[in-house]
């Protein structure tokens, strides 16, 4: 029997299952952002598409989708080869065999970069048709920028890429090989607009090295916004180069001194800054293109939160006309740099993109990117549904939303979702409202104890082979 003869019957693009479940429907509103016809022409662009057979691109991909999306036991390759063989079983179709090898096989011939370019074209088309609504002062995109670190097995392809954290002392931490990653995301969508990853140590590997490679994600009048760590004279001169405007924490190092400068209010004035040496990481012909000084707006302002100590931010932002953007304004829009916070908590946690399950670089990027991938997807039907229920995306669950996706989500491949039927869907995902909760504070502490074992200070062969001598010399 030919492989072609197990592609679905009911559809003329083996890709329309995928998108049936990230409700791809022709009557909503964001219906053009990641059609079938976009996914694999994508894939056919880099010479990765296969179709037909029990794992071709498009049914490989909706399953490594439902695996990284799904959690505990169905987050398995087991489990997905398991829903490929569902899928085919409902269609009365013969079955794969039950051995994970040839799946994993398959998903090694998903292409890095389309699977790349596919999660950052979802999020650029929804950002684009957004709702002036979601944004800032109904006109500016603002961009949200921030990093967090990820582990991966210990294996040693993945160690030769991402070695393991190097302590002060010299030492090796005996922990797992850590990466380094870049976000910058959108406070309009919630989507991950780019991102970028390295390994945790060594030169070039900080966060404002990774935000560098990502400066061409901002366009001209978009607002970035990030924490002190990148705060620095460079990097808000590249974003002007560029027509983008910076909001930021201000950086430790720098002084605050509101008695020089114009005054435009209480702790709000307008500061010089004299260009530096030219960093290592520059070329002089770059830093010939940098201005020699930069005006920008400093202001001050306090957070009081019940029961917890006053802090102090001092911010510095390009948005330097006070009659267009008050000082209350400026600290509301550094104030949404919290969101950012919430959003990598879904990202690490709801996906678990805080340890990789892929044992070798190549697939720890492609885990990397299908995980954004399918992140963006379950933004897009939370953007759909916020549209349909005329509120804002931010306001409705991620985890819910999620959830409630891979329940449905094999229904949907094989029926699909239309009519009544998705107007009661958007309904429903529109009312997992989450509360608002402005000044909201949690002490850092957990409820739950776990088991009181010593913290592993050497690698685990070592230990078993000390323990093993030790049981021997008793003997």
């Amino acid at each position: 029997m030919s492989n072609i003869a197990f592609a679905p019957k009911f559809c003329n693009n083996p890709f329309q299952p995928l998108s049936q479940t990230f409700l791809d429907n022709p009557t909503l509103a964001f219906a053009k952002v990641l059609p079938a016809d976009v996914v694999e022409a994508t894939f056919r662009k880099y010479d990765a598409l296969q179709i037909g057979g029990f794992y071709s691109t498009a049914i490989v991909l909706w399953a490594f989708l439902s695996q990284v999306l799904a959690d505990g036991k169905s987050a398995s390759a087991s489990a997905a080869v398991s829903r490929i063989a569902a899928y085919f079983a409902a269609k009365g179709q013969p079955i794969p065999s039950s051995n994970t090898g040839d799946y994993c096989n398959a998903r090694k011939r998903l292409e890095e970069k389309a699977l790349q370019e596919l999660a950052l074209l979802v999020a650029k088309n929804t950002e684009v048709i957004a709702s002036s609504k979601w944004l800032w002062k109904e006109k500016h995109h603002v961009k949200l920028i921030d990093g967090f670190t990820a582990t991966m097995p210990d294996t040693e392809e993945n160690l030769r890429e991402f070695p393991k954290r190097t302590k002060k002392d010299g030492t090796i931490d005996c922990g797992f090989p850590m990466m380094r990653v870049c976000v910058v995301l959108s406070l309009a969508t919630a989507m991950i607009m780019n991102a970028a990853f390295s390994k945790y140590q060594g030169k070039e590997t900080g966060e404002t090295a990774l935000l560098r490679q990502m400066l061409d994600s901002f366009d001209a009048n978009d607002i970035a916004v990030f924490d002190r760590y990148c705060c620095s004279y460079m990097m808000i001169a590249q974003f002007m180069q560029r027509d983008v405007q910076v909001c930021a924490r201000l950086n430790a190092k720098r002084p605050i001194d509101f008695t020089k400068g114009k005054r435009l209010g209480k702790d709000d004035v307008l500061v010089t800054w004299t260009r530096p040496k030219c960093p290592s990481w520059m070329s002089a012909e770059e830093y010939e293109t940098i201005p020699e000084t930069l005006t920008l707006r400093m202001l001050h302002y306090s957070l009081e939160a019940k029961g917890c100590r006053t802090q102090s931010i001092t911010v510095v932002t390009t948005l330097v006309d006070p009659d267009e953007y008050s000082a209350e304004e400026i600290a509301e829009l550094y104030g949404l740099r919290w969101s950012v916070e919430l959003d990598i908590r879904h990202i690490k946690r709801s996906l678990n993109m805080d340890h990789f399950r892929c044992k070798s670089p190549a697939m720890v990027r492609r885990e990397f990117w299908t995980m954004v991938l399918g992140y963006n997807l379950v933004r897009k039907v939370i953007c759909e549904a916020a549209a349909f229920g005329g509120v804002l995306p931010r306001r409705l669950s991620f985890t819910r939303t999620c959830a409630f996706l891979l329940v449905m989500s094999s229904y949907w491949v094989l029926s699909g979702v239309e009519g009544k039927l998705l107007e009661s869907i958007l309904k429903h995902l529109a009312k997992m409202l989450v509360p608002e909760r402005p000044g909201r504070y949690e002490p850092r502490m957990v409820k739950r104890r776990l088991d009181k074992y010593p913290v592993m200070k050497q690698p685990r062969q070592i230990m078993k082979n000390d323990v093993n001598l030790d049981a021997a010399s008793v003997q």
